[in-house]
């Protein structure tokens, strides 16, 4: 790490549990980053931000000027543009030391699989039940910690799955895949932007500690924000023997 990077990163190496070794940590990291909107808009720059040496932007969706209350990484000068490129754009300008890869396709498991088995965090800000089921199951095949985050209208969550821990549940233990639940989506029910900007930017927290100390304290319990009423619960998820996804 060279003089200039030092001064860069000054502040965050200053913190006890992050030190000179967490950044040099954060430097070789590579971290998949599934959704470039309003999720994943926070936590991809903050991630940059802080020295992460590659990032994978997975998005096959384009800009719409509709995504620009939330999603910070576009503007409309972007707009029709593959979300993933312009997230790229972004990111190099926070951070040109920062290694940015635009998977601009619609994912699928052998694309995904293929990334998730090079990279050591992977980060769902998708937003739909598919997708994230999908993450979950090549996260438990590869052994790779998912950290989680959805909003919708004025509510949020945050969990993290780390299939390396034998008491870890999964998504699926969590919400079993064929259960029958409404898909709501910012288009038809609504998002306030700044939910979205917290849970993203909490999502990049998680990432940073796990990358640093290899652990997060919220495996096995997912918070939930009502940003209307300012209240914050916790609530423990418990792994499930007959999870098709992670059970024995």
């Amino acid at each position: 790490m060279d003089d200039q990077q030092l001064i860069r990163y000054s502040r965050q190496i200053l913190v006890p549990q992050v030190d000179l070794e967490g950044q040099v940590r954060l430097a070789s990291a590579h971290v998949l980053i599934v959704g470039a909107g309003g999720l994943g808009s926070p936590c991809a720059i903050y991630l940059a931000a802080a020295g992460l040496g590659r990032i994978t932007l997975c998005d096959f969706d384009s800009v719409d000027l509709s995504n620009l209350q939330r999603q910070i990484l576009h503007n409309e000068s972007r707009l029709g543009m593959n979300k993933a490129a312009s997230g790229a754009l972004t990111l190099t300008q926070v951070n040109p030391s920062c290694v940015v890869d635009a998977m601009v396709e619609r994912a699928d498991s052998d694309s995904l699989g293929e990334k998730i088995s090079q990279v050591q965090v992977v980060v769902d800000c998708s937003d739909n039940f598919e997708t994230r089921h999908l993450l979950n199951r090549l996260c438990v095949e590869f052994g790779i910690p998912l950290v989680s985050g959805a909003a919708i209208q004025t509510t949020g969550q945050l969990t993290v799955f780390d299939s390396r821990a034998k008491s870890s549940p999964c998504y699926a233990c969590f919400l079993p895949e064929h259960t029958e639940r409404a898909e709501l989506d910012c288009a038809s029910s609504g998002i306030l932007g700044p939910v979205t900007g917290t849970i993203g930017a909490m999502q990049a927290t998680e990432v940073i500690k796990l990358l640093v100390s290899g652990t997060s304290h919220l495996v096995g319990r997912v918070l939930l924000y009502d940003a209307w009423l300012c209240e914050w619960q916790s609530v423990d998820i418990v792994k499930k023997p007959g999870c098709l996804v992670c059970g024995a």
